[in-house]
């Protein structure tokens, strides 16, 4: 894997947090890249489909959360730049995010045309290879970490919580979930559980793996995990909202899919205001729970204050 001095300067830890966000994704950007297959190899048109998916877009919100809770918990090294068990993190995690998004475009599901201001992969390419590239990266996330240089407790601990976060226990069932909801009207416990499975579980994952990855202490990993299940669900209300507030242009995906959908929502069953105050007040614990750990949490702070004041 590439390394992360290869990108930063020799010290980041103080830099306002946008320049921050962007030393990051430029890590991210790059060890992403060397960790996927190159497009020239066969089977080249699979793999240029995984890269067009995985390579040149997004927030990251799920990487740079498990850069943050790994300097949370690593300290001034992490803070300068990411260590490889943190890189190992973040590209797990979102290639696992990738490939649900890729799956979640595909006509039996969502039937989605645009995804990061660029046609699906699905559209780009095929469904076939769609669905191909969808496997091929939930693949390759186990075996990024796998192949870590890492003690093998700690690789075998990073599987386990990531393979909990997409099992039925989160993503995956959270999605089947919302397949069967399609016109029907849950109760507001009924739709928590469904988001905090289907989005929450892999952000907070994200969080817990990051700061697990950096040697967190049982305060610091229960400080993080508590953190990362109030921001995984206020990420999804925010996500209703913008769905509702948002446009094409400015999310890079159809907006009001969920509305035409028929899908239950926060929005369809709080109304729009209540589900703002709901997504703040999940933005209230996440601080809360980041309390006790001061100056070392700064980064997660700030991302905290992204994610639920974002408007894309």
């Amino acid at each position: 894997m590439i390394a992360a001095a290869d990108v930063l300067p020799a010290d980041v830890a103080g830099i306002p947090f946008a320049d921050w966000v962007r030393s990051r994704l430029a890590v991210f950007e790059l060890t992403a890249g060397a960790a996927l297959p190159p497009a020239e190899r066969v089977p080249t048109r699979l793999h240029q489909a995984m890269r067009y998916a995985a390579l040149g877009g997004g927030k990251r919100v799920r990487p740079l959360l498990a850069y943050a809770a790994a300097e949370l918990a690593g300290g001034a090294e992490e803070a300068r730049r990411p260590g490889p068990a943190a890189c190992s993190v973040a590209l797990a995690v979102e290639f696992v995010h990738v490939y649900s998004l890729i799956h979640d475009d595909l006509p039996c599901m969502d039937d989605d045309v645009l995804r990061r201001g660029k046609p699906t992969v699905h559209v780009a390419y095929d469904e076939a290879t769609a669905m191909l590239a969808g496997d091929a990266l939930q693949a390759e996330a186990f075996r990024v970490i796998a192949d870590a240089a890492l003690p093998a407790e700690l690789r075998a601990q990073l599987v386990s919580l990531l393979s909990h976060a997409a099992s039925t226990e989160g993503m995956c069932g959270g999605q089947a979930i919302d397949l069967a909801a399609v016109g029907r009207q849950l109760a507001i416990d009924e739709l928590e559980q469904m988001h905090r499975m289907k989005t929450g579980a892999l952000l907070a994952a994200a969080v817990r793996m990051g700061a697990l990855a950096a040697g967190a202490d049982a305060s610091v990993a229960a400080a993080a995990a508590a953190y990362g299940r109030a921001l995984g669900l206020a990420f999804q209300i925010v996500d209703d909202v913008l769905d509702v507030e948002g446009t094409a242009e400015s999310l890079g995906k159809t907006a009001g899919k969920d509305a035409r959908g028929n899908k239950p929502t926060y929005v369809s069953v709080l109304g729009l205001d209540a589900a703002k105050a709901r997504a703040a007040q999940l933005h209230g614990e996440a601080l809360a729970a980041l309390q006790p750990l001061d100056a070392r949490a700064r980064r997660l702070r700030e991302l905290a204050d992204l994610i639920v004041g974002r408007t894309s």
